[in-house]
């Protein structure tokens, strides 16, 4: 597949990175040094302006996708737009904008194809969407949903004192419906089975049923405290956004905002926020505001550095739980390893939608788990899949796959090997990325 990158910042190098591989990748950035950084890759490298038709014209012809990424929303939709419009009639590209102003966009993914854009996507909403799922389960550090809400992804991590270290997986209590994808330990996935114990420490994926993962939620807790105070540092998109999702829900929530207007505009759009004009790296302020009682503080500022030292801070003047917003991926897990309970970047959003696209049919959806270490995808069986109308059993998944759920006209369970997939069933995989591509070629 020919996919063109418009933009080689932060998103797009990691974008180029995850594809050049596989696929023949050529990126455009009018920046010289991140065409340098760039150019550290296997990729065509052109310096210049991704909307000057000149040099879309030059690339377009044998084009499957072009990924408009840089930091000017305008200059995303017009490099689309231009794109569609200039692209061979024959040939079916598809194109995808990232978005930041709310303006062009109501949720996290959306289609607009009216304007020659097949995928819109704004990180920042995605971002704070997948920070509301975790606060709806107190005792998750990650979740995703999936097959319209109808599945949920939970990850949870075993305490020293949880009741669950040194079982064996066979012996847990949990409703048929839910099951145990994965463990995380000591930087290795482990795909589990009956007699693998549990350890201090694990990770555990846990996909279900939605409406039966409050249960789990529990067995993992050990309580059934409900999040009641939540505090928010950065009252920007992420901020706004997150507080909007909360606000419709019993929780108290604050936000501490440092500039005076961006105060006022919140304040009269969200009325049961409280609005505080404030650095969240005011430990009088914080102390004030009663941090040492919230359930968990949110540091959501554009500064990665800031949001570190605000959640810090925070968990050091007794905040229950700190999720900070990270956008350098590379942050991620190291702000995890210095005490941060879950970091979050708005970039695995964009990454996830665009490896969607690479897929071609039948991808539903995809998230990354720890990383890029393992993934779980949403299949749409069709009638030509190799999967349909046989028992599972018979179906040759490879090492490293593992089936956890079906969505059959409506109804959600764990399939069994008995199981015959039929056309249309929505299958969810989670697989290392060794068996990536066998499985796909099983849904093809």
């Amino acid at each position: 597949m020919k996919i063109i990158i418009v933009g080689a910042g932060e998103v797009g190098f990691h974008i180029a990175s995850s594809l050049y591989l596989n696929n023949d990748v050529v990126v455009i950035d009018i920046d010289e040094d991140a065409c340098a950084r760039a150019d550290e890759l296997d990729v065509q490298v052109i310096q210049g302006n991704g909307a000057n038709v000149s040099i879309l014209e030059r690339l377009i012809n044998d084009a499957d996708l072009l990924v408009a990424v840089t930091g000017s929303d305008e200059l995303n939709i017009v490099t689309c737009t231009t794109a569609k419009l200039i692209s061979p009639l024959h040939k079916q590209l598809k194109t995808m904008a990232r978005v930041t102003n709310p303006d062009y966009i109501d949720r996290p993914v959306a289609t607009r194809t009216q304007v020659g854009i097949d995928v819109m996507i704004c990180p920042e909403l995605a971002l704070a969407s997948e920070v509301a799922e975790i606060l709806s389960m107190p005792s998750a550090i990650d979740a995703e949903v999936f097959a319209d809400g109808k599945v949920k992804m939970m990850e949870f991590v075993v305490s020293d004192e949880s009741d669950l270290v040194d079982k064996k997986m066979k012996d847990l209590d949990i409703s048929e419906c839910c099951i145990v994808s994965a463990l995380y330990r000591d930087s290795n996935i482990i795909i589990p089975h009956g007699d693998d114990v549990i350890h201090k420490g694990d990770h555990v994926v846990v996909i279900g049923k939605s409406d039966a993962m409050m249960d789990i939620g529990n067995l993992f807790a050990g309580h059934t405290d409900n999040v009641k105070r939540v505090l928010i540092i950065g009252g920007g998109t992420v901020g706004f956004y997150l507080a909007k999702l909360l606000e419709k829900s019993n929780t108290s929530i604050k936000i501490i905002e440092k500039n005076l207007d961006r105060c006022e505009s919140i304040a009269d759009l969200l009325p049961k926020v409280l609005v505080l004009k404030g650095n969240g790296t005011d430990i009088h302020l914080l102390k004030e505001e009663g941090v040492q009682n919230m359930d968990v503080v949110i540091s959501v500022t554009d500064s990665d550095e800031k949001n570190l030292l605000c959640a810090l801070l925070s968990k050091q003047l007794g905040a229950k739980k700190v999720i900070v917003r990270a956008d350098h991926l590379d942050y991620v897990p190291l702000f995890e390893l210095v005490g941060v309970d879950r970091a979050v970047s708005p970039r695995e959003a964009t990454i996830n939608e665009v490896l969607k696209l690479t897929m071609g049919t039948g991808i539903e959806a995809l998230t990354m788990i720890e990383g890029e270490k393992a993934e779980i995808i949403e299949y749409n069986a069709s009638s030509t899949s190799k999967v349909t109308g046989k028992p599972l059993k018979n179906v040759r998944f490879p090492e490293g796959a593992l089936v956890c759920m079906v969505v059959h006209k409506g109804d959600t369970f764990v399939p069994r090997g008995n199981y015959i997939i039929k056309e249309g069933d929505r299958v969810l995989v989670f697989l290392l990325p060794s068996a990536h591509q066998k499985v796909e070629r099983l849904f093809k």
